[in-house]
């Protein structure tokens, strides 16, 4: 077994809290990083990841298994192997972001200042050649990144982040010292560029985080003991347009200009493709890499409890709960959904109001986790928690 198991966060919210002097998140000077002019946009060719699908009750083809983060067909290899979970910011400044458009999963999450941040849950990411720009991490996040056994990959964090990423079984790639430490880390696989102004412009590659791992002693493969690779349930023949749901209704749009205020952050139905398009700053929101907006074939609302911390304004969010509210969509419907996290380790399930796990399409996945004190904007109606 590479790691123990973490103690589990109480249900409660007090307790479930981690709490500390705050100090403002600086990136602090000399960082270990190397100059260079502007990201690379050409990357290495990858093993594409298939997408036909399987007919119900067939096998899978040898060497295939299904993706635990898109439930897509994918090489044995690459099922086998440790996804990245990589801190991206929203700001505008910071804008595009590169690789982004490769995570099977993308969360957005407020922090401080009423500014959101986002973390990409990436398979296959080994010969990416531009991964970034990377930015600081929060210790909420860290939870949800848990459920899918990732190599952990930011640049630094306030105070509260080192509770969690001191732990053993917690393998974290960092461009800086988290404030109240002076480990980094991995700190050798970032390097500065000059096409924006710091802090926006620390990068990384896939090849730069394999050395790392190697050095640092970071499995490159699952631990089996802890992962769950049946995170989200499937319906692999991808049919489940929420018709036959009690309560669905109509979800071309989906704004969270109320939750994200800074962000716009919003959704728009494709039909034709019968994907979602994610818009920033009410543009859209693009890879660098590859010029193309992000897609997605599942959207979650996720309400969740949170605290502020201190007066610089850190927020505290609870990741383990039980039948808190949100909403499930895809296909441009939506339903009332419930959802709960029992471990550290332990998937986010997501059930229907009676409490069956939701089936989702296969397909990349957004996570919105909003304050439960905020509402989201679904086809023109503005929906809060209910719980």
């Amino acid at each position: 077994m590479r790691k123990a198991l973490g103690a589990f966060l109480i249900a409660t919210l007090s307790m479930s809290m981690i709490v500390g002097c705050g100090k403002k998140e600086e990136e602090p000077a000399p960082e270990p990083v190397i100059e260079d002019t502007q990201p690379q946009v050409v990357e290495e060719p990858l093993e594409e990841i298939v997408t036909d699908v399987v007919e119900e009750g067939q096998p899978l083809p040898d060497g295939k298994e299904y993706s635990p983060l898109t439930g897509e067909i994918e090489d044995k290899k690459i099922y086998k192997q440790r996804p990245i979970a990589i801190m991206l910011p929203t700001d505008k400044a910071a804008q595009p972001q590169y690789g982004l458009g490769r995570a099977g999963v993308l969360y957005e999450c407020m922090e401080e200042g009423d500014m959101s941040r986002q973390m990409a849950i990436i398979e296959n990411w080994h010969k990416i050649e531009t991964l970034g720009n990377v930015r600081s991490c929060r210790d909420y996040y860290v939870y949800w990144a848990m459920e899918w056994d990732p190599i952990l990959v930011h640049f630094g964090g306030p105070y509260y982040l080192a509770t969690v990423t001191n732990r053993d079984d917690v393998h974290n790639i960092t461009g800086c010292a988290v404030n109240s430490t002076n480990s980094a880390p991995g700190s050798n696989a970032f390097y500065r560029t000059s096409d924006k102004v710091v802090p926006h412009n620390a990068y990384t590659s896939g090849e730069k985080l394999v050395e790392q791992c190697k050095n640092l002693g970071y499995d490159l493969n699952h631990d089996w003991d802890v992962f769950n690779a049946q995170h989200f349930l499937y319906n692999y023949s991808g049919g489940n347009d929420l018709s036959q749901a009690a309560g669905s209704f109509d979800a071309n749009e989906v704004s969270l200009a109320k939750a994200f205020p800074y962000t716009k952050s919003s959704l728009t139905y494709d039909p034709e493709t019968g994907l979602y398009k994610k818009n920033l700053y009410e543009k859209s929101q693009i890879d660098g890499t590859t010029g193309e907006q992000l897609t997605f074939e599942n959207i979650l609302i996720q309400f969740a409890h949170y605290e502020v911390r201190d007066a610089k304004g850190y927020l505290a969010f609870q990741a383990h709960d039980d039948q808190h509210d949100g909403y499930y969509i895809t296909k441009g419907k939506a339903v009332h959904v419930k959802w709960g996290k029992n471990g550290d380790y332990s998937p986010t399930r997501f059930y229907y109001d009676d409490l069956t796990q939701i089936e989702m399409n296969p397909g990349k996945t957004y996570i919105a986790v909003v304050q439960d004190d905020r509402s989201v904007n679904i086809g023109g109606t503005e929906y809060s928690s209910q719980h």
